[in-house]
């Protein structure tokens, strides 16, 4: 019996390694903008991606030729902390007099 290959979606977290396909050795987080209908060869796929920073913004869009069977999903990053906690007040409200 076969096991299914997921297929990555728009949005997907990936983490690319050499099981992925030889290119990336070093491995590197990638943001899935779309799987691509070209023609390849059997168990290989095409995919438009964002390259993530260590900070889990895109530094670079790129389309990638990999085996799905070596893909392995990643939760997405954390948004990084903001600078400083702002507080909010509640706004003062006057009343209206009419007449």
């Amino acid at each position: 019996m076969t096991e299914a290959v997921r297929t990555p979606r728009t949005g997907d977290v990936l983490r690319l390694t050499a099981a992925a396909s030889v290119q990336f050795m070093r491995p590197i987080i990638v943001r899935v903008i779309r799987a691509l209908d070209w023609p390849t060869y059997y168990g290989w796929l095409w995919i438009d991606v964002y390259q993530l920073g260590a900070n889990g913004d895109a530094v670079e869009r790129r389309s990638l030729f990999v085996m799905p069977a070596g893909l392995i999903w990643q939760d997405p990053p954390a948004p990084a902390p903001s600078a400083g906690r702002t507080t909010r007040r509640p706004v003062a409200r006057t009343p209206v007099r009419v007449g």
